[in-house]
């Protein structure tokens, strides 16, 4: 198997350079207006939006950063398949704009902007990162109408191309049952309520660099990359920063299309996916070994496995996890152009003897036949 890494310089409202629906899949975070550290950003491409802060015009200044995200939103719809889906990080902004401190939503007026690129709205995830710091509270502390409260999360919006996405083919069948998560996977992920991602640090990304872009974490991205595409598919980032929406689908085996306003973060992120292999492939072992962790637990509890994998041996809760394969990242080569190969094999030290007769579970029933 193998995949490919583009990365190029431009702006996420022109997206010319991509056929119409060309993309599977959009994983980004763009600029959040009204952060002050985006401020010069979207200055430099609406000077308007930067002359109605400096005269404390707050709503023309928040109307005319959400303009510019509106452009990338109707191309981001140009490109994507039909079922395509796009999930969006964005996080609200409070902000004091001539002694007046408000929030700005930013989260709703980005799910307006989608509805009028023509996506359909599906349920969002709210992901909270909390911060523990003792001076995190605004305002005037114990008083009453005075002091607000902290803001500790930020909203994955997703939205989809039309009607659902249709895998018409048995090859893209068989990429698809390839690409399954394990069933307790699934219950975490698809909560609409993440807990259990911190917003800071990360091993692939230096301090500055996650600073100057506003990265977000690795596991992040990974799942959104794993709930909603299969392998072989193509995932975009129009705000690619330093690279973690494409670190995330070369580990799980996609393709991978970077765009990035600032050119300084363009060699960052090519060698993040240069230094990728030990990483991603540390990863793979993580949730296989979660997996074996999680069987121990349920069969200690009583639990039943009806099913076992295909390729590692291991009992699985459902007959879609019987072809899931994690392949190993063999290596990740080239420039702006990047290619990357991958194993076909399932990792030796997870793999467990196929049971050669009916296996009890603790209900007493025999797991499905493997084919």
């Amino acid at each position: 198997m193998r995949a490919r890494a583009e990365a190029r310089t431009g702006d996420a409202t022109d997206l010319g350079f991509l056929d119409e629906g060309s993309v599977d899949l959009v994983v980004t975070s763009p600029p959040y207006p009204m952060i002050e550290m985006w401020d010069e950003a979207f200055g430099r491409q609406r000077p308007g939006a930067a002359e109605a802060l400096a005269a404390g015009d707050g709503a023309g200044a928040f109307e005319m950063m959400h303009e510019l995200l509106d452009a990338t939103w109707a191309e981001v719809h140009r490109v994507l398949r039909p079922g395509g889906i796009a999930c969006i990080n964005i996080g609200d902004a409070t902000r004091t704009l001539n002694g007046d401190f408000r929030l700005w939503s930013n989260h709703s007026r980005v799910l307006s902007g989608l509805v009028r690129a023509g996506f359909v709205l599906l349920p969002d995830i709210l992901w909270r990162k909390p911060n523990n710091a003792p001076n995190k509270f605004l305002g005037s502390g114990m008083l009453p109408a005075g002091a607000y409260v902290t803001y500790e999360h930020e909203y994955v919006l997703i939205a989809r191309k039309g009607p659902r996405r249709e895998f018409a083919t048995e090859e893209e069948r068989s990429r698809r049952r390839e690409s399954a998560f394990f069933w307790e996977e699934r219950n975490l992920w698809f909560s609409d309520v993440w807990l259990d991602i911190p917003g800071a640090g990360q091993e692939l990304v230096d301090e500055a660099s996650r600073k100057r872009s506003a990265a977000f974490p690795f596991e992040l991205a990974y799942r959104l990359v794993c709930m909603h595409s299969v392998k072989g598919d193509t995932v975009l980032d129009p705000f690619a920063g330093t690279g973690i929406t494409a670190a995330a689908a070369l580990a799980s085996g996609r393709n991978a299309v970077s765009v990035e306003l600032d050119p300084a973060l363009l060699p960052v992120a090519r060698n993040l996916l240069l230094s990728l292999p030990e990483f991603a492939n540390r990863h793979l072992r993580q949730r296989l070994r979660r997996h074996l962790e999680f069987v121990e637990r349920r069969t200690a509890e009583g639990g039943a496995f009806k099913h076992v994998n295909r390729n590692y041996g291991f009992p699985v809760v459902t007959s879609q996890e019987r072809d899931l394969l994690l392949n190993d990242l063999l290596s990740v080569a080239g420039d702006d152009s990047m290619a990357a190969r991958y194993g076909d094999q399932p990792q030796p030290e997870f793999v467990r003897d196929q049971p050669s007769g009916p296996v009890r579970t603790p209900t007493g029933r025999s797991p499905a036949p493997s084919r």
